[in-house]
This record gives structure tokens, C-alpha cells and sequence, in this order.
């Protein structure tokens, strides 16, 4: 059989499909590895306390734009979407490392512009940068983040832990920085075919910062331990809600109901998308980075949180066998699939 015949597309697989085959021979030999690929972070058991791990890489021309996201802005996001995943495990961030790859085209100012955001950062969810690797890049700027958190082993959230009839909550709005991409990148193509234009973002402010400066939801992993709530499973709105609802019903072997009118939208995504003549619930399922957290909890529990003016209560797990669905503002139910990025698809 010729290489070209055993030749496997990535795009065929999917990021998940890819990180699933490669890492499938790959079994966990020490006690001290308590979880590994699969969640938001690995987590590790030293004692008392579980230390939670995650990394994430941001790739100019993937995930970033240089020509219209501002180093500092760059620098602040690539450690909060990390964050986020510490977040998404009930866990506090303690540590980062940052690792970058950089090409001729930058300077020490533009450098020290990108590290000024990666301390603004580190100031606002308390983590210490404690190191990193430097090396040069022929494709453009690599950043690769690891944070290290650290939580009760009573505490932690997993995304395989929701029950039937516990109740599905998010927090914040939906939605918001996949239509603050879409204004970025008509601004940028308005300035590439005339450079005299100069963007105007003043009726944007709010989408534009929500995919520009993403905040990692540490106030409610605060708030929800003060109340006394442990999420039954948790994940972060990453790839879109749709997709992280589905990960959620897989890996804890549950269905789910969502109401469309129960989705948090923003006035101003919900706006915009009408202007872009885009569904505003196609955004709110399907945008992504938007780093909100998707979690489940007791019914029991809802008492402690039905007041709180940033959790929504969006719907219920229910048995796998009657799937996962969207339930429209009509009464009529209809399959969620997972329409957001997809890192290896040749669209």
C-alpha cells in the first residue's frame, strides 16, 4: 500500500478526533496522575489538596490578528482563556508558565508591550509567572501558556459528573465575541481596500472588548464557594455552548433540554448580529470564545443561586436516550449539533 493510500486527512477527525487517536495509547502509570487528557486540566494528587494543570497555545493567523488586536490586549487574553480552564474546574490559579515563539519582525518594545498584558493579567487572578521558554519563529508569534491551580479534591468540577434532573446554568451572555470578530475583521478589510479609512468602533465597544479582552470567570468560582455550591460537572465556553453542552452530556452519559428563550444574549451581540444578518441564537450556540462557564447543579442547590443576576438558568439534563435538544420559544425540539471551530477543518 503506497503513503498517499494510508494517508489520513486531519480534517477528517476534528481537533477532538485528533487529540482522542493520539493520545489513546497513552495510559496514566503514576498514583500521583489522578486525570488526564479529556477535561479543561489534568489533575494531580500530592495530599490534601488536588493541583489542576492546563496549556493552551494561541498561533498568529489562528487565533489572533496582529493587525488589529494590540499586543497588550494579546498578552492579557492569552493568560485569562487559561485561567478559564482552571475555572472551569472549580479550582483557583496559583501559577504560569509562558512560552513564546517570536519572529525577526519583533522588537524588545513589542515584547515588553506583550508582557505588559500578560502582568495585567496575573495581577487580576493573582498567579505568579514563574517561567517559560523564548525561541525564534519562522511563521509568526507562538504564545503557549501552562497554569497550575490547585483545589479541594470535594471541590473540584469534572465535566463527567451531571446527573439526570440536575439543572443547566451559564453564566454572563453568549455570543458577544464571536460578533466582536466579525466587526474586527469587516474594519480590517474596510482598511485594507483604503487605507484613509480609519475604524470606527465607538457603537461596538462592548462585542469588540468581549473577543479582544476576555475575562475569565474566577468571580463566580469565589462567589459559588461562598454559597457553599459545588457544580455537579463544569466546563467553559471555549468552542461554543453547543459544543461544550454536548462534551458535558457525553462524558457524564447524560441527555439535555435547552430553551432558546432562556439563552443570555447581550442587546448589543443581539443587535449586531441583525445588522450582519446573522441569527443571534446561531451566535449564542455556536460562537465561541465568549470563556463563560457552563456548569450543572443539583436541584437542591437552586435556592442558593435563583437570585443571582449572573446565572442564568438555561435548562435540565435528562436521560441519554432522549438526546440532547434545543427547545424553541414554538415549543419545537430540535437536535443541538456543534457548529463551532473546528481547528483541522479545511473550511
Amino acid at each position: 500500500m503506497s503513503e498517499e493510500q494510508k494517508r489520513t486527512e486531519l480534517s477528517s477527525l476534528g481537533e477532538f478526533g485528533l487529540i482522542d487517536r493520539i493520545t489513546k495509547d497513552f495510559p496514566l502509570t503514576h498514583e500521583s496522575s489522578e486525570l488526564g487528557v479529556g477535561d479543561d486540566a489534568a489533575i494531580l494528587n500530592y495530599g490534601d489538596k488536588r493541583v489542576v494543570v492546563s496549556t493552551d497555545m494561541l498561533t498568529e493567523g489562528v487565533h489572533f490578528d496582529l493587525r488589529y488586536v494590540p499586543l497588550k490586549h494579546l498578552g492579557y487574553k492569552s493568560v485569562a482563556v487559561n485561567v478559564s480552564d482552571i475555572a472551569a474546574m472549580n479550582a483557583v490559579p496559583k501559577q504560569i508558565t509562558v512560552s513564546i515563539g517570536l519572529s525577526s519582525r519583533f522588537s524588545l518594545e513589542a515584547c515588553e508591550e506583550l508582557y505588559a498584558g500578560i502582568r495585567a493579567a496575573c495581577e487580576e487572578y493573582g498567579v505568579d509567572l514563574v517561567g517559560g521558554d523564548t525561541t525564534t519563529s519562522r511563521s509568526g508569534l507562538v504564545i503557549s501558556v501552562t497554569v497550575i491551580g490547585e483545589a479541594e479534591e470535594n471541590a473540584l468540577a469534572k465535566r463527567d459528573g451531571a446527573k439526570e434532573k440536575d439543572i443547566i446554568c451559564a453564566t454572563g451572555d453568549l455570543g458577544g465575541a464571536y460578533i466582536g470578530l466579525q466587526i474586527l475583521e469587516r474594519e480590517k478589510e474596510v482598511f485594507l481596500s483604503n487605507p484613509e479609512m480609519q475604524p470606527d468602533l465607538s457603537n461596538y465597544n462592548y462585542v469588540v472588548g468581549r473577543q479582544l479582552k476576555p475575562k475569565a470567570r474566577m468571580d463566580i468560582i469565589h462567589e459559588l464557594a461562598d454559597l457553599g455550591v459545588v457544580p455537579t460537572s463544569m466546563i467553559d465556553i471555549s468552542d461554543g455552548l453547543a459544543s461544550e453542552l454536548l462534551h458535558i452530556a457525553s462524558q457524564s452519559n447524560v441527555g439535555i433540554s435547552i430553551f432558546e428563550d432562556k439563552l443570555p444574549i447581550d442587546k448589543q451581540t443581539y443587535n449586531t448580529a441583525v445588522e450582519f444578518k446573522i441569527d443571534p441564537i446561531t451566535c449564542a450556540l455556536n460562537g465561541g470564545e465568549d470563556y463563560e462557564l457552563l456548569f450543572t447543579i443539583k436541584q437542591s442547590e437552586y435556592e442558593k443561586l435563583k437570585m443571582h443576576p449572573d446565572i442564568h438558568f438555561i435548562g435540565y439534563t435528562q436521560s441519554k436516550e432522549d438526546g440532547c435538544n434545543l427547545i424553541t420559544k414554538q415549543n419545537n425540539v430540535y437536535p443541538l449539533s456543534a457548529q463551532g471551530w473546528n481547528h483541522f477543518n479545511k473550511k
